[in-house]
């Protein structure tokens, strides 16, 4: 049996590794395509093929669940084709015992989108945004774009103009509302930096607002209290796709203390961490149709039927996601529909199988 293992466990692998190669290549060339008609001095081809090769560790946890899927159609094709999982059932082997050694490769490659997603796509997405956003637009250490950012705490709204590498800030602007969402102060500083707990705002402009009166006032340095720290404002200038598992379950908390929905960032959360589910729950579909509707069909219908099925999985999520936003029901809930919609149709074909 282990000589089994370790054959599936190879042709598995092997099979989904080609599959992720050839759809990462491609989906890397339609970026480099896209950033080539963005090519100034600064932002040259050089800086184009780093920025394109940065985002591979995306690539590679974006498409694994595809790859998962038609990468398991293809090794377990293969195997049809010969007969050898015919030879298999004969010799006695259980079909479950054969696919959890099918789910064995499976597992690493989670393993490593895992690893991926929580360490290495944070760090490699951040440093790509930020040094393609230095070359294009020539502002120093800036981690936003040129709109800015917003951020919201209590009755406070704050814009900043850019985020540096460091977590200083540059032209922070603040409008503060009373109860009744009547503005009260504006102000702008030109930069703020985060000491000791608190930030330290520097050449202040601040304005007044009274029943019968506006009026002005200039600080050199300000103190401000805010629960807003360096950590929270490294999350916020990111996309909440490319975010930590850790770090969304900490921004989630703050929005949640301030009373702001937190929905996007819930989806993005639940998108991550049942990711491993998803890829499973194709690799199912897989060895059930293997075993079952497309046990003797040509390779070709089954790659195709593989691009189907995981295009469709992939317009289901994009699609559940933003309506369960709209209408307010859990992204649990949204994630989990098109998941187990897979286990009961797979474990349903494997069922009449057995």
């Amino acid at each position: 049996m282990r000589l089994l293992n370790r054959y599936l466990f190879s042709t598995i692998l092997s099979s989904v590794l080609m599959v992720l190669l050839v759809i990462c290549a491609l989906d890397l060339l339609a970026k480099f395509i896209d950033e080539l008609d963005k090519i100034t001095d600064n932002y040259n081809f050089t800086e184009v093929m780093i920025y394109v090769g940065l985002s591979l560790p995306v690539s590679i946890y974006r498409y694994m669940p595809f790859a998962a899927l038609v990468g398991g159609l293809i090794g377990l094709g293969s195997l049809a084709s010969t007969s050898e999982l015919i030879t298999m059932r004969a010799a006695g082997v259980s079909l479950l015992r054969i696919t959890f050694s099918i789910i064995k490769p499976i597992l690493l490659l989670v393993a490593i989108v895992l690893v991926l997603a929580e360490y290495v796509i944070p760090v490699s997405e951040q440093y790509a945004e930020n040094r393609r956003s230095l070359k294009l637009e020539g502002v120093k250490t800036a981690l936003s774009s040129r709109s800015g950012l917003w951020n919201r705490e209590g009755n406070e709204f704050m814009h900043f103009n850019s985020v540096q590498a460091n977590g200083k800030l540059l032209g922070v602007t603040r409008y503060s509302f009373d109860e009744s969402n009547e503005l009260k102060t504006t102000s702008f500083a030109e930069s703020a930096i985060y000491i000791n707990g608190h930030w330290q705002e520097e050449n202040i402009t601040e304005t007044v607002i009274g029943v019968d009166s506006v009026e002005k006032k200039t600080y050199p340095v300000r103190r401000w209290d805010v629960e807003l720290s360096p950590a929270l404002l490294a999350i916020l200038v990111q996309n909440s796709d490319n975010l930590s598992i850790s770090k969304l379950h900490q921004y989630i908390d703050y929005l949640k203390q301030q009373n702001i929905d937190s929905g996007r960032y819930q989806l993005s959360f639940w998108n991550k961490t049942l990711q491993p589910l998803a890829i499973i729950s194709l690799v199912i579909i897989a060895v059930s149709f293997i075993f079952g509707p497309l046990r003797e069909v040509t390779m070709g219908y089954r790659i195709f039927s593989g691009v189907v099925v995981g295009i469709i999985f992939q317009l289901t999520q994009k699609l559940l996601g933003p309506i369960s936003l709209v209408y307010g029901f859990s992204p649990l809930v949204a994630v989990l529909i098109p998941i187990g919609v897979c286990f009961l149709f797979g474990f349903f074909l494997l069922s009449k199988n057995r």
